[in-house]
């Protein structure tokens, strides 16, 4: 029944109007007008979870003959649909919404209700078919995983593993680049160019493994613990196939969780991998402020690289040229950190049988996963392959750094280096030229002591 340009629908609170052109019903409408907080809706990789998820369901329910194959072949293609992001603009609902994401739940239900209806040419019910052997509690845990662990395999490591493999060919070419060492950002011993863009890589791929640890628990599913976790009006083993449907789908060894009550009511894997996505960023946003540093100048700064001039720095300064990427990529860092905390506060606001933050803990986490994958393939593509070294400025300056005389303690003792790094400095002159009047070690020994190259090691 249409009423200018809306439909009236009921629900067990009564009648509501919904946009007629909408695949969603009253639950979905109702939310929506309850909760205009943010304007942020579910990422798409949530909302595919949430196809995905229904999918399986039905093919579970039908194995189970709980459901007519007509009905659930048209559900399951609905949901696929669905998972295939060609309705995503059914889902408007904001993430600010009820804490379990009931709204969310129904939000799919109804749409895949509509669009399965649309081909059969009869009703199918949201709850008692698309919904069936399900609750909002174990389908929204569950579209979390699925969406954080497709969000890892196919975009941030991959993303990660790019950047590593980006930074570990660049040291390798610049391995015979010697440069001025900085702790405390003051002069320190030198090193090899290439060790420290060795280092970078090192920290990516730690981070990898790290995120990589967390996959097992994020593999499991607590699809079949409905309300509570007790399993109540789901056959036996529906949360066994309907978890190996979804891995047959993705490719991933999504399974069964060990313990629904536990999945269900805490959030803790999220977390987890949210908390290792908070190490990244702050190795990411090492790497940043390091680029940022080497890049400066180009007369008053380090100038020991430059980056690629991307785009005018300043709608002021003629000529500005500013880092762009690292800054930018550093902004998602930090944003990355505050989702930490948040994830910290929605996993602990679990009460007995049931966590209710889930939908901002979707949110954040996805967000991210999106930061960190897409930072670190445009650090890798537009920062890192690019830049080039200065290398007149790095060797003008490093056989004029005091610290080189950090390599005759073994011989003068501490204090006597110490004396000559002071005096080299105040003087403005080479310690090789200090040591050389000021000891009785023989110039082409100091030569070979003093060595940056020797120094800096292979």
């Amino acid at each position: 029944m249409k009423k200018r340009g809306y439909r009236v629908e009921r629900d067990s609170l009564g009648e509501v109007r919904v946009p007629a052109g909408a695949l969603y019903g009253a639950q979905t409408q109702r939310a929506l007008e309850n909760f205009p907080i943010s304007g942020i809706t579910f990422p798409g990789a949530f909302l595919r979870a949430l196809g995905l998820i229904k999918w399986a369901a039905a093919k579970a329910n039908m194995e189970a003959g709980i459901l007519d194959r007509e009905t659930g072949r048209a559900v399951e293609a609905a949901a696929m649909e669905v998972a295939e992001g060609r309705w995503d603009d059914q889902f408007p609902l904001d993430v600010y919404q009820t804490g379990s994401g009931t709204s969310a739940n129904m939000n799919a239900n109804e749409v895949i209700a509509a669009l399965a209806a649309r081909s059969l040419g009869r009703p199918v019910h949201p709850n008692d078919q698309v919904n069936m052997s399900q609750s909002s509690n174990d389908v929204v845990p569950s579209a979390i995983h699925v969406s954080s662990a497709l969000s890892v395999e196919e975009k941030l490591l991959p993303s990660l593993d790019f950047l590593a493999e980006v930074l570990e060919k660049k040291a390798s070419r610049l391995m015979d680049v010697i440069k001025t060492g900085r702790t405390h950002l003051m002069d320190a011993l030198p090193l090899r160019l290439g060790r420290e863009i060795e280092a970078w890589a090192h920290q990516i791929r730690v981070s990898s493994d790290r995120i990589r640890d967390v996959r097992p628990r994020l593999f499991q599913l607590v699809l079949g613990g409905t309300a509570v976790g007790t399993g109540l009006n789901a056959p036996p083993g529906f949360g066994e196939r309907a978890s190996a449907f979804l891995a047959e789908a993705t490719g991933l060894p999504f399974r069964k969780a060990d313990n629904f009550y536990a999945g269900i009511a805490g959030q803790e894997t999220a977390l987890e991998l949210g908390s290792q996505l908070g190490v990244l960023a702050a190795a990411l946003a090492k790497i940043c402020n390091d680029l940022r540093w080497m890049n400066s100048g180009p007369l008053a700064g380090l100038s020991e690289i430059s980056l690629p001039a991307l785009q005018p720095g300043s709608s002021i300064m003629p000529g500005k040229v500013n880092p762009v990427i690292p800054e930018a990529a550093a902004m998602a860092c930090a944003r990355v950190t505050g989702n930490v905390t948040t994830l910290a506060l929605a996993a602990r606001s679990g009460n007995f049988q049931l966590n209710v933050m889930l939908p901002l803990a979707a949110h954040v986490l996805l967000e991210s996963l999106s930061l960190l994958s897409n930072s670190a393939r445009l650090l890798a593509e537009k920062a890192v392959r690019g830049f080039t070294v200065n290398r007149r400025r790095l060797s003008s300056i490093l056989d004029r750094n005091p610290v080189l005389a950090t390599a005759l303690n073994p011989i003068v003792g501490y204090e006597k280096a110490a004396e000559l790094a002071k005096k080299a400095w105040s003087e403005g002159r080479r310690i090789l030229d200090v040591a050389a009047g000021e000891t009785d070690i023989p110039r082409e020994r100091l030569e070979e002591i003093l060595d940056p190259g020797k120094i800096a090691g292979p």
